[in-house]
This record gives C-alpha cells, structure tokens and sequence, in this order.
C-alpha cells in the first residue's frame, strides 16, 4: 500500500467513511483525482484528493513579478497548485451568494483530502450531447455569472480550511499564459521558430490587452469556466440550478473572463447564435456595463486565452504524451483566427501573420 493511500484511508476511516465503496474517476489534465463514495445508506459523495507536494507553491501575495518566476508556474499565473484551502474558501463564497457550490463535509487540508457533495453527472457536454436543449443552461450559467459579478469581491475569502488570497489576473499571469504558445507550439511543431526578438515582439504586443485586463480586473472569476465543470441540478432553479465545480484557481479578474471560457469553448462548438444569444442576456442582467468597452476587453483576452490554450494543448501532446488533445486544436485556432479581426488586435494579427504560417492556423 502507497503511503497516499494510507493517509487516504486514514481519512475516511476519521470522516466515519471507512466503509464506503469507492469508485475512482477518470483523470485530467491535473495532478487532482476524485473517486465517488457510496456510503452504506445509498449516499453519493465525492473523495477529492490532491497531494501538495505534487506541485510548486501558489503564489504569496507578497511576491513581486520576478520571485514569482522564480518560484515556478503556479507563482507566475497564480493557479491555487490545487490546495483543498481554495476550494473550501471559494466554494463558501460561491454558497454565500446562493450559487450552488458543492459542500465540505470533511476535510484535511494538509494532506489535500476532502469528501464533498457530490452534484452528479450532468454535465452540460453531457446532457447536451444526450439531447437536452443547449440555449436553457447557457442562459443559467450566465445568471450564475452575473450573481457573482454583482457581488462585491473580497480581498480574502474564509471556508473550512481557513482563509485564502483572491489574487488578481494580472498582467504577470496573464502574459506568462500567452507565453505559452511561444514557449511549446515549436516543441510540437518544428517548423516554427520564435527568436529573441520575436518573442519580445510577442510581449510588446499583447502589453495593451494584458494591462487593459489587470485594469478591468473587478470580479471573481471561476477561471475555467466550461461545459464540462457546470452540472445541471434538477430540483434547483435560475442561477442555482447551475452546479459549479473545479472553481479552485479563482481570481479577481476582468467579467469578460468567464464568459470566453464559456462561450468560445475549447473543447466543444458553441454557435455564433447561441453566444450572441448569452452575451445579450448577460448585458440584460448587467444593464450597467458599458457593452462596447466591454467586448472590446472580451475580444483581447479571449483572444489572449486561446493561445494560452494552444500552448497548453502543445505542451500536453509534446511533453506529456496525451495525443487527444490534438483534437481540440483547430477550434482554438478558429476562435484565435476571428478574434485577431476585431479592433485593436492589429499588431497581433501581423505578428500572428509573420511568425506562424497559416497552413499551422488551423
């Protein structure tokens, strides 16, 4: 028996869980798992397990932009390296705002163990893809949105495992996400070779979009905000029926964030009519915001986000050997090629234009 295992044990035996049969689920592309419990009565609960030592430190507050390069990858985007504490702390406050966020029922936050609710299998792809209607559950993951973006953001957020930073998306994280691409698309693909100058080329030219990014940095943001982390809860309704999971890398970012991730999804299609359609229902909700200046901050960082999400998908097929996400890639290079069109992303579309063929944009 691993020592992981003894201490998962351990836990289960203190949660009053020792007999509960367990079923593992399949992994990601993190070092997190989960493994679904059922317990004597019939119960379903979830087992979520995330070793510290299996990653760099997250970010203290305190570190500037260079000792946060030099603490590794979770420093400089500011990821929560998976730290049952986020979760807990989000979670509380997602539950604060009437969200529905799964409960801790028990927890042991140095050794990255807890048992949670468990919201079921539902998953928007999912029942989509089984035939349930797309347009009813993108507009309540909007609403959910949109009750988290009308509330104020705190500093430092408090759940059963104790406080944890809100740290903003700024422009450090968000430009070590785009360095992504330059870093890992000519490890997968040769062809590509991005010098010196090319790469501060790079940076000058996403410098506008990352700094009007950290300005416009206002909400707590999910962060990965998708099809595949929103559950339909039946039984619930509005903005609740939405059941939000793997919340743990929240920051304070722009309102624009989420809503990308969610309707320029990665990895499945989501019609111009149906983005449309939750854009405007978004801006109904949210009568206040200024749609122009808005868009023009969704265009950048989604734009931004798709070739941070190039170079993940590289990274994983180059380094990792996980060839599936080869899949994934034309759709980034779809959402990419459009973006590059909108106003004030011309310097990107020319170094895009220079530097990457558009036999690869594809």
């Amino acid at each position: 028996m691993s020592d992981r295992e003894a201490l998962r044990l351990d836990f289960l035996r203190s949660s009053d869980l020792a007999e509960a049969v367990r079923a593992p689920l399949p992994g990601d592309a993190s070092t997190r798992r989960y493994e679904r419990l059922t317990t004597a009565s019939g119960a379903s609960l979830m087992l979520m397990d995330q070793a510290p030592a299996a990653e760099s430190q997250p970010c203290d507050p305190s570190w500037t932009p260079e000792q946060r390069h030099a603490h590794g990858w979770n420093a400089v985007a500011r990821l929560s390296a998976g730290r049952i504490e986020a979760f807990a702390a989000v979670a509380a406050h997602l539950k604060s705002l009437g969200l529905s966020a799964p409960e801790i029922i028990a927890v042991d936050a140095p050794n990255g163990l807890a048992v949670i609710e468990d919201f079921g299998d539902a998953l928007f792809a999912k029942v989509i893809n089984e035939g349930a209607e797309e347009a009813p559950l993108y507009r309540a993951a909007v609403e959910a949105l949109a009750v988290l973006h009308a509330a104020p953001t705190p500093e430092v957020l408090s759940g059963a495992a104790g406080d944890w930073p809100l740290l903003t998306y700024d422009q450090t994280a968000l430009q070590g996400g785009a360095d992504l691409f330059v870093e890992w698309l000519p490890k997968l693909i040769p062809s590509l070779a991005f010098n010196d100058d090319a790469v501060a080329e790079w940076r000058a030219v996403w410098a506008p979009i990352t700094k009007a990014g950290e300005a416009g940095a206002a909400v707590m943001a999910h962060r990965d905000y998708h099809a595949e982390n929103l559950i339909r809860l039946d039984g619930r309704t509005g903005a609740a029926s939405v059941g939000l999971i793997d919340f743990q890398d929240a920051v304070k970012a722009h309102p624009s964030w989420d809503l990308h991730s969610l309707l320029q999804d990665a990895r499945r299609d989501v019609s111009p009519a149906l983005e449309a359609m939750a854009l405007d229902h978004y801006f109904t909700l949210r009568p206040e915001t200024d749609r122009e200046a808005f868009m023009a901050a969704y265009k950048g960082l989604a734009a931004l986000n798709e070739a941070r999400i190039l170079g993940i998908f590289a990274r994983l097929i180059a380094r990792d050997a996980k060839p599936k996400y080869a899949a994934f890639m034309p759709r980034m290079w779809a959402h990419l090629n459009a973006n590059l069109k909108a106003p004030g992303l011309e310097a990107v579309a020319a170094w895009m234009d220079r530097h990457v063929p558009e036999d690869v944009r594809r």
